[in-house]
């Protein structure tokens, strides 16, 4: 029973060590373990008093650590959510919305936008050093997030992107990610909150964009620790990112079809040796006309020569508004 004890004890000290993945695999160990001690052979001896907290403290870690690796929501998660909803006696929206909000002064955008404008802040200082209190200064249209509304459909479809992708490609923390043209960061914030520090890249060519990503979403969601590589740059021109590793996924959302063919196949065949051979994904959204304008076979014979095979076409829908989206899949065949 001692070796037993020993045993679990030299696995709970293991998962302060190891990576991610290695805890999926000693967390089928640790499970044999927690029955073996209390099959029946065991139950008679019972477990000693000062064993128990060890073991169990051990299995509700794993537990912790797994929830945090969870993306998408579960169905006792969307359960949870209805249940509350009822309990709560949360009603329809715009129905409580017309009734009368005390203690609530509600603003729009532009009149956020104003007062902001108008008072050099909301509550400021007024000495001649007042701005030395902001560390990150940021223009009033992003701290009223009009960003936001940039993309035609709404901000929280960024997260239903993301939870697609990743799944998809089975991410892991310490996989790396490529987004060509993540703009304002509205799928690209998911992936750098998620991943480990620096292995969320993205080539962007828009300086607006950048600006609303670098001053406003990264500081904003206590993100600047994680040191996202968000490059400014076109012309699929990827040499700053370095080398010495691959990528798990590379995805483009409404990208391609706004640039040359031409441009599109550059990108490609600069991209091909840093996506991992065989598991690495490249996902393009919305439409592959830059392939199929060439013709069924010598789309095909293009993407072979590249190393490249399509996949697959796949939708997938929003959780919180009626949408679906359209991503093409490509991977990689050869070293």
């Amino acid at each position: 029973m001692k070796r037993k004890v020993e045993d679990c004890r030299f696995l709970l000290q293991f998962f302060a060590v190891q990576s991610i993945r290695g805890v999926f695999v000693v967390l089928i160990y640790v499970l044999g373990k927690l029955i073996w001690l209390q099959s029946e052979d065991y139950l008679a001896k019972g477990i000693p008093p000062s064993v128990k907290p060890i073991l169990f403290s051990g299995f509700n870690k794993i537990i912790s650590i797994l929830s945090e690796l969870q993306i998408s929501p579960t169905s006792e998660d969307i359960t949870w959510w209805k249940q509350q909803l009822q309990e709560n006696q949360l009603h329809d929206y715009q129905e409580t919305k017309n009734k009368l909000r005390k203690g609530i002064n509600p603003r729009t955008r532009d009149q956020q936008l104003q007062d902001l404008i108008q008072f050099k802040g909301i509550s400021h200082y007024e000495e001649p050093q007042s701005a030395n209190h902001t560390a990150l200064p940021c223009p009033g249209e992003l701290l009223v997030e009009e960003h936001h509304s940039n993309y035609g459909e709404p901000w929280a479809g960024g997260r239903d992107v993301f939870e697609f992708l990743a799944e998809s490609v089975h991410l892991s923390p310490d996989s790396r990610v490529l987004e060509i043209g993540c703009g304002t960061l509205r799928v690209g914030i998911h992936f750098i909150r998620y991943l480990n520090s620096e292995h969320f890249h993205c080539l962007e060519r828009d300086e607006l964009s950048l600006i609303a990503a670098f001053r406003y979403e990264l500081p904003s969601q206590g993100l600047l620790h994680k040191r996202p590589l968000i490059v400014k740059g076109e012309d699929m021109d990827f040499s700053k990112f370095g080398s010495g590793f691959q990528y798990s996924l590379i995805y483009a959302s409404a990208v391609f079809l706004h640039m040359p063919d031409k441009l599109v196949w550059i990108g490609l065949e600069r991209l091909i040796d840093r996506l991992k051979p065989n598991e690495g994904r490249i996902f393009v959204s919305h439409n592959i006309k830059f392939c199929s304008r060439l013709g069924g076979d010598e789309c095909t014979k293009r993407l072979s020569s590249l190393g490249l095979e399509y996949v697959g076409k796949h939708t997938h829908d929003s959780l919180l508004f009626n949408h679906y989206e359209i991503w093409f899949e490509f991977r990689r065949v050869k070293a």
